[in-house]
């Protein structure tokens, strides 16, 4: 049976679908304020962010909890210059994969290094994966010797990176001081 269905308690695949996340909340204009702001800056401090959405900070506080308990908000990191740190190489690779085996192949791209988006998508093939490598030598290797080995990975095609931009950072992103009051 393919790890995609779950057996029912008869061993019989079930048809009734997973439990469905809790509904999203609508979010005003001062959340989406809030999102833009932490989206250019995830160390700003409450009280910037307060004073930037014109909110008190208690209100600011309490709405940046509940971005992050509804899951809005899934987490804060750092803004990688690649090349800076050594990944000169970057590529967007699409892959055509066997019908049905998302999940295994996610796993296993997942575990490749320089691994830094995987999706699902539609269109004229089945997986969108960024990566990162030293330089192209490593990422020939990436592609050739651990992705296409992947038995459900049916093809290929590499797309090199010539310059990014990360869009919803125009005005960069500045040295806050983290989620403090």
């Amino acid at each position: 049976m393919p790890e995609e269905q779950m057996a029912s308690p008869g061993g019989q695949p079930s048809t009734a679908a997973a439990p469905s996340p809790p509904a999203a909340r609508p979010l005003d204009t001062i959340d989406r304020a809030i999102l833009r702001l932490l989206r250019t800056d995830g160390r700003a401090s409450i009280r910037s962010v307060a004073e930037q959405v014109h909110v008190s900070r208690a209100n600011a506080y309490a709405r940046i909890n509940r971005l992050l308990d509804d899951g809005v908000i899934r987490g804060f990191s750092a803004l990688v210059d690649q090349e800076r740190a050594g990944q000169g190489a970057s590529a967007y690779i699409t892959l055509k994969i066997v019908q049905n085996s998302w999940r295994t192949v996610r796993k296993q791209l997942t575990a490749l290094p320089g691994a830094a988006h995987i999706a699902l998508v539609s269109g004229d093939f089945d997986v969108l994966l960024l990566v990162h490598t030293k330089d192209n030598r490593e990422l020939r290797e990436l592609v050739l010797t651990r992705i296409q080995s992947i038995p459900e990975v049916l093809s290929t095609r590499t797309l090199l990176v010539f310059e990014e931009t990360d869009l919803g950072l125009e005005e960069g992103w500045g040295g806050g001081e983290g989620l403090r009051g």
